[in-house]
């Protein structure tokens, strides 16, 4: 590689991957390293803790408006804001990127609100000073993955509630660190998991909460999604690669959270029952670094992962829980398949199961089109009666973003706990570290924390089926 391509690496932030050759987990730059971070994953898997504060069910003095504040504002973030700004009750005061176009875009995207919040960007700090003011009681996270603690904790500690995009955390120790934070501060810190807030999924959740499926046996979940030309080997989806750098340099399941929401809360876990242990295992590599040599040869900036030991394409991991369900999740962002978020649902009286979306029980086979209906409008969520059409027409992944948009604003503003804990969210996002253990060590079983510390035994279920609503929150 000549000196002027090396150069040009350099300043794009790729001149290192930081494991190529080693494969394991990133930021490690020898096999000496990736050994060490293994075992710290083990080690903070089995942590004791007691806990100081039960924020399960957790509900935060009402806030008549609420102040808000963004850090990341890509597509996403700025998605968030357009949705944001027409809650009754927010107020959006400060938007922050490392790019001040990508600032600017977000504010001229909400430009007809009456709304003129400051701007910050030019500098990897900058969120800090966002997180510092004492005007905000909202900070939204919309950034690569591993900003997403840190940002969670500097907000709480500043007294800001925080609501970052999924994963919550990529290590089980951040994991901890904000279990540790939410509960010392007592703010709220909630995982953005839209996937919970479809139809089929809370129409699911009503179903199990009635007993219509019986008791609940096990659940299958899966992010299968053909993002390697569209998404990984393009300059223009992940600022300076992000995401790309992670597929090259963690193997595992990276993205646990979409397909496992709605199954840990129809199995009650957190509240009722927990998870024990996993096992993982992937696939090798039979598409990403072809395509890396394919894409260098189009653009220099994609030389530094043609050697890069990328993760396998297909990860498969099975998680067993205490009172002896199964889970089956998959991660798959490589191969050549429809997008596919699939969800199944199995009882000792019936099945349910999305894309295609369909119901079973009573050993019947599927129910016929005219019985499915009915169900639907049996099992339709108060949520979704209120504010499900227009939902749909504001858009955001067919109208759940703002479901998940309003219900948290809804929450807030009437003192009414969240529909998902910070317990929740970390522990729907350490599957990802949990399971390039478990594939390091050709599928050993490790133990998955108990974040709850013991609490899930009496804890009761979130997110209830009739939803309390606070009821005066208008979409503008």
């Amino acid at each position: 590689m000549n000196s002027s391509r090396r150069d040009f690496l350099k300043k794009a932030g790729l001149g290192s991957l930081g494991v190529v050759g080693y494969g394991l987990l990133a930021g490690c730059n020898s096999p000496e390293d990736a050994e060490s971070t293994l075992q710290n994953i083990h080690e903070q898997a089995n942590r004791q803790y007691s806990q100081q504060f039960n924020m399960h069910g957790f509900a935060a003095p009402p806030l008549e408006r609420i102040r808000v504040g963004a850090v990341g504002l890509g597509s996403r973030g700025t998605g968030n804001m357009r949705r944001f700004a027409r809650m009754e009750g927010v107020e959006i005061r400060a938007l922050c990127d490392l790019v001040p176009e990508h600032a600017e875009r977000a504010a001229s995207s909400i430009s007809e609100y009456p709304y003129k919040p400051e701007l910050y960007s030019g500098s990897e700090d900058a969120w800090k000073d966002l997180c510092e003011r004492d005007d905000l009681d909202l900070v939204i996270i919309g950034t690569p993955w591993r900003l997403h603690t840190p940002i969670s904790i500097y907000a709480m500690e500043n007294g800001k509630h925080a609501a970052s995009e999924v994963p919550i955390s990529v290590t089980v120790e951040e994991s901890w660190q904000l279990i540790e934070t939410a509960e010392r501060t007592q703010k709220h810190c909630m995982m953005l998991s839209n996937p919970n807030y479809g139809d089929f999924q809370m129409m699911t959740l009503a179903m199990a909460r009635e007993g219509f499926l019986g008791e609940i046996i096990h659940g299958e979940g899966a992010y299968i999604h053909d993002l390697m030309r569209s998404h990984l080997f393009t300059t223009d989806a992940y600022h300076n690669l992000w995401r790309l750098k992670e597929n090259a340099s963690r193997n595992g399941n990276l993205y646990p959270t979409h397909g496992l929401g709605t199954i840990c809360q129809v199995m009650d876990i957190n509240n009722g029952d927990k998870m024990d242990f996993l096992v993982s295992v992937s696939t090798k590599d039979f598409m990403m670094s072809e395509t890396a040599q394919e894409m260098a040869e189009e653009n220099p900036v994609f030389e530094p992962f043609v050697d890069a030991d990328f993760r396998g394409n297909m990860n498969t991991s099975i998680i067993r829980t205490e009172q002896g369900r199964t889970i089956v999740l998959q991660h798959d962002v490589t191969s050549p398949r429809p997008g596919v978020r699939y969800d199944l649902i199995s009882g000792t009286k019936g099945i349910a199961q999305a894309r295609p979306e369909r119901f079973a029980y009573d050993h019947d086979g599927w129910v016929p089109d005219e019985e499915y209906r009915e169900l639907q409008e049996r099992f339709r969520p108060e949520i979704s009666k209120r504010v499900g059409e227009i939902a749909k027409e504001m858009g955001g992944h067919g109208g759940i973003d703002t479901l998940m948009t309003w219900r948290l604003v809804d929450c807030l503003r009437n003192g009414i706990s969240l529909d998902m804990s910070i317990y929740d969210g970390v522990l729907w996002s350490v599957i990802a570290p949990l399971s390039e253990w478990s594939v390091a060590h050709n599928g050993m079983p490790i133990k998955v924390p108990d974040f709850t510390a013991g609490s899930w035994q009496t804890n009761e279920p979130l997110m209830d089926i009739e939803l309390e609503l606070g009821g005066n929150t208008q979409i503008l």
